[in-house]
């Protein structure tokens, strides 16, 4: 009969343990979510920017810390090239870390379904 009550404890613990780490992969899932819809809004704006810039026919600026300078079309158009390959990078990276996240947070739902 102790034994039992040893054990029930040590469930406890179990489960407190897995609802704070699934608690933590909510959160952590919530942020990349963002930073990722962010990252994606950032790569739109560049999109968009790099196909404004295909159509202008005159001169062409860009921002450089605060400031807007005069520079070639093609300048800008590799800048936004640039630009929007390392955004896409990164949201591939973000992406990973998402579905790393998710498959951890199914685990952590299996396991807490085995304590019911």
């Amino acid at each position: 009969m102790d034994q039992n009550i040893g054990q029930n404890g040590k469930d406890g613990e179990g489960i407190e343990k897995l609802i704070k780490d699934y608690q933590i992969l909510e959160d952590q899932i919530r942020a990349y979510t963002i930073q990722l819809q962010e990252l994606q809004i950032q790569k739109n704006e560049a999109d968009f920017a790099k196909k404004e810039v295909e159509k202008a026919s005159g001169k062409v600026y860009i921002t450089i810390g605060g400031v807007i300078v005069e520079t070639t079309k093609e300048k800008a158009l590799e800048n936004l090239k640039e630009k929007s390959e390392d955004l896409e990078l990164k949201i591939q990276m973000v992406n990973k870390q998402l579905s790393n996240l998710k498959s951890k947070e199914e685990s952590i739902k299996k396991e807490l379904s085995n304590f019911k």
